[in-house]
């Protein structure tokens, strides 16, 4: 059996040092802001761009540390990235905010990618908690807005996923190279959810409690697949699935993100659903697991093709994913499941020697030095919220 309270303890070390690194590493003294790109060997480039992704997931991450810890320096790293978002993300002319800015900032992509404005939203909504800076909040209530008039489809329902500047929808909505070009996501659709239950926490407000309610039912009828119980990842305009792909880190995340949100709300029939889902899914996403404690990243069943490297967001999402199904259940193998995670990460993912962990690592076990330890999707925010949730979770 698990010792919980030293678990919670090396959680807690594992926090403060995820954090201290992120202090020491990203601030960028020449140009403002923080620095765009530093690589697995601890060199900064400091003439990459700066993405919206990683700007509002530092937000977020020295926001909620600050409001777990009351740590003045983190408040203070918070209100330098709220101050670099407002100058040079922001649209003030069309609303909305860049995708990603040059290194000294000036406006780069100025598309308006839905998940990149939900991110944002769930940062300002913790930012606003730690300082009661009202105008965060109005920002994050405009951003919301925005979210609604435009991207919102009145004909099928749900978000669609990217438009241009004067926000008409384009043709190329991925958020990244990796990704299918589809209208509509499971991953935007989570990100939303996230950020509006994260708003709903410090705006009680009638429209974005039922916009909460619709998103948890359309993962019940559209996204989750009832027949395995893992999520859909894309989709055409009228929800028609557009691929088999299991993504097993999602389903982890999903199975107690969606939880969450409906506690968030107090929705007491949507509490009973999701806890019943987060047990199915989690039961669904433990078919990616390894011998060694990790998940697989990918599985497509129609092709039969595995994508077996371990990437360190999974792993921390499968913590908390893994500690709340023990949590509803009490059946210590989902607890066991959650050791074995955290015996993987430390042999694995840590950099012992230049701190954070890395991207990820082969199934040779190879580190993944390709990847970035800060970068446009290599952020504090997966492993800070796991540490926090945890120890939260285990008071």
């Amino acid at each position: 059996m698990m010792n919980l309270d030293v678990f919670k303890t090396e959680i807690g070390d594992e926090l403060k040092r995820i954090i201290d690194f992120w202090k020491s590493n990203s601030v960028d003294l020449k140009n403002g802001g923080f620095v765009g790109r530093l690589d697995s060997y601890g060199e900064i480039h400091p003439q990459s761009e700066k993405g919206l992704v990683l700007y509002a997931r530092i937000l977020w991450s020295f926001s909620a540390h600050y409001n777990f810890s009351k740590d003045k320096e983190s408040l203070n790293l918070a209100e330098r990235a709220y101050q670099y978002l407002n100058i040079f993300f922001r649209d003030n002319q069309n609303g909305g905010l860049f995708w990603s800015v040059e290194f000294d900032g000036k406006p780069k992509s100025t598309r308006k990618q839905i998940y990149g404005l939900a991110f944002t939203i769930y940062a300002l909504s913790e930012f606003y908690k730690a300082t009661q800076n009202n105008s965060a909040l109005n920002w994050a209530i405009e951003l919301f807005n925005l979210i609604e008039e435009y991207s919102f489809d009145d004909e099928f329902g749900g978000y669609f996923e990217a438009f241009s500047l004067n926000w008409d929808l384009i043709e190329d909505l991925r958020l990244s190279e990796k990704d299918r070009n589809d209208p509509k996501t499971m991953n935007t659709h989570l990100h939303v959810i996230e950020a509006y239950a994260n708003l709903y926490e410090v705006w009680k407000d009638r429209q974005l409690k039922s916009r909460i309610i619709y998103l948890l039912e359309l993962f019940d009828s559209k996204i989750i697949n009832k027949k395995n119980f893992h999520l859909g990842l894309f989709f055409s305009k009228n929800w028609i699935s557009q691929s088999d792909c299991i993504s097993f880190g999602h389903d982890i995340e999903a199975a107690w993100l969606l939880l969450d949100c409906a506690k968030k709300i107090d929705d007491k029939d949507l509490i009973k659903k999701f806890s019943d889902l987060a047990i199915k899914i989690a039961d669904a996403a433990s078919e990616g697991f390894n011998l060694d404690g990790s998940l697989k990243h990918e599985y497509s069943p129609s092709t039969n093709q595995i994508d077996s490297h371990r990437e360190w967001w999974v792993s921390a999402e499968a913590m908390v994913g893994y500690l709340n199904a023990y949590q509803i259940t009490q059946q210590e193998k989902y607890l066991l499941r959650v050791s074995d995670l955290w015996s993987f990460i430390r042999k694995h993912l840590f950099d012992y020697t230049n701190g954070e962990w890395f991207w990820g690592v082969y199934e040779d076990y190879s580190k993944m030095l390709n990847e970035d330890k800060i970068g446009f999707w290599k952020c504090p925010y997966h492993n800070t919220r796991a540490c926090i949730l945890i120890i939260e979770m285990l008071k």
